[in-house]
């Protein structure tokens, strides 16, 4: 019996050529649309869609393979009832699909895109065609990649694919459609509900994430783990390499990391990154002078560090880097002589041209055997409405600083603790199981620049303690979210000490 292939590609890549192999090993040819057209403008003897359903394309185009001379042969199961069943109903079976969908996810990247546009992106006869071949796949072969064609057209030679490179073949079918109306959920959901969740009310009861690997990595945190990376949705990455060495997932992570620490400023800024804490940040009009300040916090742990900029790097800021070892250079630009240079002096370091935004609606982590989602941490609204709690009132340059730090202080990995001197940070203290501990870490790190530093804590100090140890370091004044149930007596402590302490009534934790 005569095997048929559909075949009904979108990405017509590598079409002519395992159509050509299909005819040489004995199949028929059936094509819908545009796909029949290049087949014959090619010279291949193909059928059309529209001789087997006897029904032409309707509506613009919307339905051409859904019907039952089309599904009756993919579904068919081979059994003898089943093959009773077409021959009476004068249907044939169809035992190979080729077919991927249009373009939606690119479609929608455009900008300025319609919404009726994109709809008419949303593939409904190839998502059917490829679930219904995947369904089947114990008899039916379905092809979404190209990439597939040339192991395909091999088993030919042995009869077609094997039941194993089938199952195979539909596993990346499912995937390939789960991915796209992914898509079109997170698509149409962000044009249902605000773009920015505000509280936990507005997660929505269930999603979809399609993701789709586009880097394979050297391995993970350590080297016996494997890693990769995946974009969501099949969206370009927020990043693009303009030199260096390839990122590991550590640096992946770190840079995550110092973008959005950088990023968290309007003015010129400088983050340098280790461990996915800032151990030096701060801003200036000048963005050397800005990143001087930064390294000046944590020379040390500067060296192998990830540096991220939110203004365009020049030659002079390459220069200005002297012979730091830095692992990643982040910026939303660079110029090309800036580019060279880094190439020239430091050529292990990783040159990377972030792009702005790319916030998501909502912040998913892995933990074992479930998903963590929550409203991303944006902004820091509350510091338009802080609350002066102390006897001590704070000068207007005190508050410049406490929310400076307050801002730095979101980025920083808890129990956090940020003591800055003007725009830029002395001293930090990241991670530790007690709030105190962070206190004397970011002290002795700041060392005499404690003295008449200001302090944020990313929640509130739950013992007068950590204020006791901030004042004996040096500390002028406090930012703290406030909530303890001890309030009074840190505020009283504070007072006793001549601090000034400010309340925002919100905290930052990052775990």
């Amino acid at each position: 019996m005569t095997k048929r292939a559909i075949l009904s590609p979108f990405d017509k890549t590598g079409l002519i050529e395992l159509a050509k192999a299909l005819l040489d090993a004995g199949y028929e040819l059936i094509a819908s649309g545009g796909t029949s057209k290049a087949l014959i403008a090619a010279g291949l003897p193909v059928s059309t869609v529209e001789s087997l359903t006897k029904f032409p394309e309707m509506l613009g185009g919307r339905v051409k393979t859904l019907h039952p001379a089309i599904h009756g042969g993919i579904l068919a199961d081979r059994s003898q009832a089943h093959k009773d069943e077409l021959a009476k109903l004068e249907l044939g079976e169809i035992d190979l699909v080729v077919c991927n969908l249009y373009p939606f996810v690119e479609t929608v990247a455009k900008p300025d895109i319609t919404e009726l546009e994109a709809i008419e992106q949303i593939d409904i006869g190839g998502v059917t065609l490829l679930r219904a071949a995947a369904k089947n796949f114990a008899h039916v072969s379905v092809l979404c990649d190209p990439s597939d064609y040339a192991a395909f057209i091999a088993s030919l030679g042995t009869g077609g694919a094997n039941l194993d490179a089938r199952r195979a073949y539909a596993l990346k079918a499912y995937r390939h459609t789960a991915g796209y109306d992914a898509a079109i959920s997170e698509w149409l959901g962000a044009r249902v509900q605000s773009a920015n969740v505000e509280s936990f009310d507005e997660l929505p009861a269930n999603f979809s994430i399609g993701v789709e690997r586009v880097q394979e990595l050297r391995y993970g945190e350590n080297p016996h783990q494997a890693a990769g990376v995946y974009s969501l949705h099949g969206k370009p990455l927020p990043y693009e390499m303009l030199g260096g060495k390839e990122l590991s997932y550590n640096n992946l992570l770190d840079l995550d990391a110092a973008w959005g620490a950088a990023t968290e400023f309007e003015t010129p800024s400088v983050a340098i990154i280790k461990h996915s804490n800032p151990c030096g940040l701060a801003t200036d009009d000048d963005l050397i002078r800005a990143f001087n300040l930064a390294l000046e916090s944590d020379p040390v742990s500067a060296f192998g560090s990830i540096i991220a900029v939110n203004r365009k790097i020049d030659v002079a800021f390459v220069e200005a880097l002297g012979k730091l070892f830095v692992e990643v250079l982040a910026a939303p630009s660079f110029d090309a002589d800036a580019v060279e240079l880094i190439a020239k002096k430091k050529k292990n370091c990783r040159i990377v041209r972030c792009t702005p935004g790319h916030e998501d609606a909502i912040s998913v982590r892995a933990i074992r055997g479930a998903m963590l989602v929550q409203s991303p941490d944006l902004g820091t609204p509350e510091l338009s409405g802080l609350r002066i709690v102390s006897d001590k009132q704070p000068s207007d340059d005190d508050l410049d600083s406490l929310k400076f730090a307050w801002r730095v202080a979101k980025h920083v990995k808890s129990n956090a603790i940020v003591m800055v001197q003007g725009q830029a940070t002395v001293g930090v203290g990241a991670g530790q199981m007690n709030r105190l501990n962070s206190v004397k870490l970011a002290a002795e790190q700041a060392g005499e620049k404690a003295k008449n530093a200001v302090l944020a804590s990313d929640a509130f100090f739950p013992f007068a303690d950590g204020i006791e140890a901030a004042a004996a370091a040096g500390v002028r004044a406090v930012i703290q979210p406030g909530g303890s149930m001890r309030d009074d007596e840190v505020i009283a402590a504070a007072n006793k000490l001549g601090l000034v302490m400010v309340f925002t009534g919100t905290r930052h934790f990052k775990h």
